[in-house]
């Protein structure tokens, strides 16, 4: 009695004439293939689905920003004016060339200059001195946090009639406490020394809350079981703010110093408000020259070009500090 012949079954395991099995590995190629099939077009059709959500802010994107910096741009490029006059008049590099021979340009950047730099130190500073008095436990905290936080919701109009009576110089109330210990009074708005000084005091009492909260709150993120380690190794309260709460810290503290940089660069409403670029030119920003230079001399073409030098400076001074920070933190 002969033996049947092996592999040639047609069953259901089987293929015919071949002699192998189809297997398992066969049957998982399938099902993975089937399942990326499916996941492709699930992710196709949740990318067409999220289009409805994305496009209104391409709208407005395109619209309110890309559109008035490509115009800005070919506008330093012309003579335009408001009058109409020269709008369709082709300037070159002329806008650009003029610009950095204006001596008024240079001497409105060393102000903005000299601006940024009495401002920020102070704004990282005060407010990281002020986060660590209410983080430490301070009686009354939420007291605390309003005082600090308060001024910066202030309007900056309402700010400026304020400090400017406060800056009177003969019934402001600075003046009249320096003359009740016998001290003469100062031109705090009138005399080119203390007029920048004066818009940096302003400023460091209105917009230093904003950075206080901000120090606050990487303060509440740091790990309580690094100060309990501390403590039991015998770290002071010195020792415990220069080895843990600093270098906590040094995130937020470069966030704050480029962003508080980038706002000093950019200021504008109280100095005109307070001072109007005075007295003699010694506190006007170049956003306010360039304010003036297109809006009162109607030069909106030499304007556009002057704002946009600036605004190349300011994107070299950006990329610099994220630069430096970021070697630091590395």
């Amino acid at each position: 009695m002969s033996s049947l012949p092996t592999g040639t079954g047609t069953g259901p395991g089987t293929e015919t004439g071949t002699g192998t099995d189809a297997g398992p590995d066969a049957v998982d190629d399938s099902r993975a293939s089937a399942g990326r099939r499916r996941r492709g077009r699930g992710h196709g059709a949740s990318g067409v689905a999220g289009w409805p959500f994305v496009v209104p802010f391409l709208v407005f994107f395109v619209l309110f920003l890309v559109v008035p910096i490509g115009f800005g741009l070919w506008m330093s490029f012309t003579d335009s004016s408001l009058t109409g006059h020269g709008d369709t008049a082709f300037a070159g590099l002329g806008n650009y060339t003029e610009a950095f021979a204006d001596s008024e340009v240079w001497q409105s950047l060393g102000n903005t200059a000299w601006f940024t730099v009495l401002s920020s130190v102070p704004l990282v500073l005060f407010a990281l001195v002020m986060a660590l008095l209410v983080h430490t436990g301070l009686p009354g905290q939420w007291v605390w946090r309003l005082s600090f936080f308060a001024p910066y919701l202030l309007p900056v109009a309402v700010v400026t009639q304020v400090w400017n009576l406060l800056y009177q110089p003969e019934s402001g109330m600075f003046n009249t406490v320096l003359k009740a210990v016998g001290i003469d009074g100062i031109g705090w708005l009138v005399e080119e020394r203390y007029a920048m000084w004066s818009v940096a005091i302003l400023t460091l009492w209105w917009t230093v809350g904003f950075n206080f909260l901000l120090y606050l709150a990487a303060l509440q993120s740091v790990p309580d079981h690094l100060y309990e380690a501390a403590a039991l190794d015998g770290a002071g309260a010195w020792r415990r703010l220069w080895s843990i709460t600093l270098p906590q810290l040094r995130r937020t503290t470069g966030l704050i110093a480029v962003l508080q940089v980038l706002a000093s660069l950019k200021v504008f409403d109280q100095i005109y408000l307070l001072t109007k670029g005075g007295p003699a030119g010694s506190t006007r920003p170049i956003l306010e020259y360039i304010y003036d230079t297109g809006f009162t001399n109607y030069r909106l073409g030499y304007a556009s070009a002057v704002s946009y030098v600036f605004f190349a400076i300011v994107l070299v001074l950006s990329l610099a500090q994220l630069g430096l920070f970021s070697r630091r933190e590395d």
